[in-house]
Formats: structure tokens, sequence, C-alpha cells
């Protein structure tokens, strides 16, 4: 792996860049598991099915390492469990699917990796920071099919720009060492119909929100967003935290915790009607990778995602540090990553039970606030120091993560901060 790493503690108020739209986090388990619940629904009828799979068929990219790869018949038969990698950028779908289209200003504004472990009875999203700067692989542009060279220090939310879906997985591929044979672009048109359509989600603000780009005003208490007001708080980053990308991050897990806990707390997934109409949003909004532009996949995803409770479905940044060139910027925190990605390849389970709440988020009861300045540098963690701190998780036991981490499972409430 030949991304750029530290092992310095994160201290960044980075992300000051640009407002770009970095709301798509919604979608990511609204568009595989309820999109692919719909199609797998007898309830729905065959023209509704049809229409749907066209509609898959009609937005697929070739990623280019699907060789070898098995198409999908049920999840559980891939030996250690699925990757699926889920793009959100505010460029629209054919401006960077289309030849001859210019891809150059498409971002990949959210980046999250969505792991399914074999046993269906975990799920990781690990969502990767915007800034990080990473070694870029060589990519293709799929407009002019222009190759373009490997390229040492580069943003992590260019890859889009520089050939599409296969290069942002690419370049994930790289970071953490998976295979990533499943992914997904998704444009923003479709989330405000589809937050409407479930009657909005019930979001925690501990601190009054207040930001004048987005225009969202939020008081302390508990709010039902939908339509717009959910994509102004998706999309918010002067509004909590330090306004940081890092503190948008942690806010959108709040907001995904609420939506995983609607969802399977009521009858969403159980009335075809309100499904095919969150299907039909995500899916004219969407690009799908070969392997996963096919109904069989979704409905196979969907049936991995089943049962799933809510203390096994992970929300987690990717550990990064400060850039020390760049105060706006991050890069990998080489240490920590490595415990990630070794559980990660591994398919063992995550215990959370250490990670921080931090950046935007707090704990229901207030215990968990973010710290008002940035953290002072810590030293490298010593391994033999601490056993959590292990690069080689025990076979078939959880890895837990240290207090270094930062994220929730979708079964802890937590409130988003204002600033």
């Amino acid at each position: 792996m030949s991304s750029l790493r530290t092992s310095s503690a994160i201290a960044p108020r980075h992300g000051r860049l640009g407002n770009r739209s970095s709301f798509w986090a919604v979608i990511r388990l609204v568009a595989i598991t309820a999109v692919v619940a719909v199609v797998s629904s007898a309830s729905i009828a065959a023209i509704a099915v049809n229409s749907l799979a066209t509609e898959v068929q009609a937005n697929t990219v070739t990623l280019g390492n699907e060789d070898g790869v098995q198409q999908l018949v049920d999840v559980g038969a891939i030996e250690g469990g699925v990757n699926v990698l889920i793009v959100g950028s505010d460029t629209r779908i054919d401006q960077i699917s289309t030849p001859g289209d210019d891809t150059d200003g498409a971002r990949n504004d959210v980046t999250m990796l969505m792991h399914i472990s074999q046993d269906h009875q975990n799920v990781s999203v690990i969502s990767f920071p915007r800034d990080t700067m990473i070694n870029m692989p060589q990519c293709t542009d799929q407009g002019d099919g222009e190759v373009k060279p490997a390229q040492r220090y580069q943003q992590l939310n260019t890859a889009l720009g520089k050939g599409g879906l296969p290069c942002v997985v690419s370049a994930v591929e790289q970071i953490t060492g998976l295979k990533i044979p499943y992914a997904g672009v998704i444009a923003f048109d479709g989330v405000a119909a589809m937050t409407n359509i479930i009657g909005g989600v019930d979001v925690c603000v501990s601190k009054p929100i207040n930001d004048p780009y987005s225009q969202l005003s939020l008081s302390a208490g508990m709010h039902t967003l939908a339509g717009t007001d959910a994509l102004a708080f998706l999309r918010t980053r002067e509004g909590v935290g330090d306004g940081s990308d890092l503190a948008r991050i942690s806010s959108q897990q709040v907001y995904l915790s609420a939506l995983v806990r609607k969802l399977l707390s009521s009858d969403t997934l159980s009335n075809p009607v309100t499904l095919y109409g969150i299907a039909r949003a995500a899916l004219t909004n969407m690009q799908f990778s070969t392997q996963l532009a096919s109904v069989d996949s979704m409905i196979s995803i969907a049936k991995a995602l089943q049962g799933v409770q809510l203390d096994k479905v992970a929300f987690l940044r990717y550990p990064v540090s400060g850039d020390p060139n760049d105060p706006n910027r991050v890069v990998v925190n080489e240490a920590d990553s490595e415990i990630l990605n070794a559980a990660l390849a591994a398919d063992t389970p995550l215990d959370l039970s250490k990670v921080a709440t931090a950046d935007s988020a707090t704990t229901a009861d207030g215990t968990g606030d973010a710290p008002a300045t940035d953290p002072a540098p810590d030293t490298p963690t010593d391994p033999a120091a601490d056993p959590a701190a292990t690069t080689a998780p025990d076979a078939g036991g959880p890895t837990v993560l240290p207090d270094s981490f930062t994220g929730q499972t979708a079964a802890k409430v937590t409130c988003s901060v204002g600033n």
C-alpha cells in the first residue's frame, strides 16, 4: 500500500475549502438495503420490478477489477464477506459516466466503504475524509480514455474527477489493501424525496445549529428532518463542531444511526409501497459497477443485511492524522489504519466499546461532547503497552478498537453539536 501515512494523533481544523454537497451518506443503507428489498418483495408487481431492473442496468460502469469475482447468488457464498463502496458527488451521474463528458470537476466528497461480514451478523460502514492526502493510483479517464499516471500527494476527493468510479475504488483499495468489487455513485436529486417517503428522521441536537451557507437553523432538542431540511443537515459543515469535514462526518453518523433505527424499528421495510418509492428515488440518481448492476446481486446483499442487530452496525471514520505539510489536510494514520484494515481483511467483528464520540457529536446524556479545541498530538501507540492496539486480531474474535478511533454503533443514540 502506498498511501501517505503517519502515526501522529489527529489535530487538524481542516476542510474549509468550499461547501461541496457531502450528504450522500444517507442513501448508503437506504439505496442498498431498502432498494434491494423492494425488488425481492413478492408484493411488488412484475412491472415495478422490471422498471427497477431497467433503471439499474441503465446506470452501470465497469470497474476493471471484476476478473475472477463471483457473481452473487448468495452473499454467504462469498469468502471473507462483501465490500461495497458508496461514493457521493454533487456532479450529475451522466457527467461521470457518458463518453465525452468532462469529469475533471467531479469530486467524491463522500466515500464510504460498507463491509458485510460473512456470517451476516456485522456491518461496518467506514467514512473516508475527503481531504485525506494519498498516493493516487494510475487512473483512466472514463470520458476521453486518457490514462492519468499515478501521482504522489493527491487529495482523495479528486479521484472521481481523474477516472470516475473505478479510480475511487482503486484509491480505496490501495489505502485499505482490500478488494472492492461492488460500488455505486450517488447523486443528490433523490435525497429529499426519499426522506419525505419515510416520514423524516428524528435527529437530536445538543447545541443550536446555525449555518448561513445551507440556511439551516435548528434549536437544541429533537427535530424530525425530511426533504430539504434533511439535505441541509447532512450538508452542513459551518454549523457543526469546528466547521471541518471531520465534524460533518460525525454529524452525519448521528443522522445515519437514527435512520437505521427508524428503518429497523418501524414497518418501513415491510411496506412495499414505501420501499418502491425509496427505491425509485435512489435508483434514478445512482450509477452502479458491473458486479452490483444485477437485481440478483442486490437481492443477495439485502438478504445479508436482514436481521443485523443495531449494536452490530458500526459507523467509523477511517483513522487519519493532521498533515504536517498542510493544516487543512489529513493523512492516513498508519498505526490505527493497520488495526482496522487487518480486522476487515480477517472478517473479525469490531468492538467499539472504547471508541470515542467526537468532533460534532455527543452522547444523548451529554457526557460525550467533543473537545472545545483540537487535542494535542498523542504519542504513537505502543502495541506492547496496549493489548487493544494490535494489527493481528485473534482469529474469529472481536477486534477492540482503541479510543483513538471515532464512531458509533446504530444502537447508540447521539446528538449533533452546533457551534
